[in-house]
This record gives C-alpha cells, structure tokens and sequence, in this order.
C-alpha cells in the first residue's frame, strides 16, 4: 500500500481519537498531521504494523498537547493576586506581560460563567471583600464564597476545554488595565454587570 493510500485509509480513525482526547478539531488536525510527517520521516522497514504505529504516535501528541495545555494554564493561573500585583507595578508596553495578561484572562473567560468570573477577579485578584461583592452583586456573602470556590474547581478542572480566543475582549482587557494601573475597579464592575446581564 502507498503512502497516500495509508494516508486516506487512517486518517479518519486518527482524526478520531486525537479529536475525542483533545476536544478541538483544528488542534486535531495539526496533531494527525504530525503524526503523518513523522511517520513518513521514520524507516518504513522498521515499522511492523503500521496501524499501530500510528495509532500509539497520535496518541502519545495528544498526551504531549494536553500535558502542555495544563503546564500554561496552571502558570497563567498560578497565584493570581500575584500576577495582578505583578501588572500593577509594571508597564503594560510590555508584548510578553501583555500577551500573558491576555491569556489569562482568556481561560478565565471561557471556563467561567460571568457571575462567577466577576466574582473570582474581583476578590482574587483586587481583594475586593465578600461585603462589598454582596451589596454590588445582590448575592449574600457564603453565596459568593460558594461561587468563587466553584470557580477555583473550574479552573483546575481539565474537563472544562478552552477556547481558541476570547471575543470582544478589548474593552475588558481595557478596564481590567485601568484597574490594575488606577485602581479605577467601578469600570471592570460595569464591565462585568453588562456580561452578566446579557447572559441573562
């Protein structure tokens, strides 16, 4: 059988089980064909059964992909209100805290509902207390904690999958500067009633 053959023949089954351990159909993609180039790269001779091969190669990426997916989701979310106070003192010309800033505030985006991302920043990264998140919120003071605490399982929970990108995040990512840079949180607060008025 010809290369493009084994191709045409195993590409599904491999877009399957990268796609079904991934949860993303173009991170699958990519992967599959990884795995295809370094198939073609390695000495067909030495390769007994090719079906295995690449089931075992296409398995061991996504284990590779997922492993490092956790690494820069657990270094964006490592000690938050560390991070925040970092962006407080530092310029924000910077592309490398920028870009940083910028994904993770993705992540908390897409695995968290608005309540509870507003919730989270708020008291994680500006110290807001359970007093002043019960009067702007409307919630009482333990039901705010339980919110946050969910939210904390939420984002340490691999199950919940990211998002490519974070829409119409410019604005927020502006008032969430603001914050950082002038203390001025009654933005980032309007910011997050607006999102969780619409989700309403």
């Amino acid at each position: 059988m010809s290369h493009a053959q084994t191709i045409t023949l195993y590409r599904p089954l491999l877009h399957a089980i990268a796609y079904n351990m991934v949860r993303c159909k173009q991170d699958a993609e990519d992967i599959v064909q990884d795995t295809f180039l370094k198939w073609l790269s390695v000495e067909q001779s030495r390769i007994q059964n090719t079906k295995a091969y690449l089931i075992r190669s296409v398995t061991n990426s996504c284990i590779n992909h997922l492993n490092s997916l956790k690494k820069k989701k657990e270094a964006y979310l490592e000690d938050w209100s560390e991070m925040v106070n970092k962006w407080k003192d530092t310029d924000f010309l910077s592309p490398d805290l920028d870009a940083k800033l910028q994904a993770a505030l993705s992540t908390i985006h897409h695995k968290l509902e608005p309540l509870e991302r507003a919730l989270y920043v708020l008291k994680e990264g500006f110290n807001v207390d359970y007093e002043a998140l019960q009067e702007t919120f409307g919630k009482k003071q333990e039901h705010c904690r339980q919110i946050i605490s969910r939210a904390r399982k939420k984002l340490n929970d691999e199950a919940v999958r990211l998002k490519a990108e974070m829409p119409d995040s410019s604005q927020f990512i502006d008032n969430f500067k603001k914050a950082c840079d002038f203390g001025h949180v009654s933005h980032l607060i309007q910011e997050f009633k607006k999102e969780i008025s619409d989700k309403k």
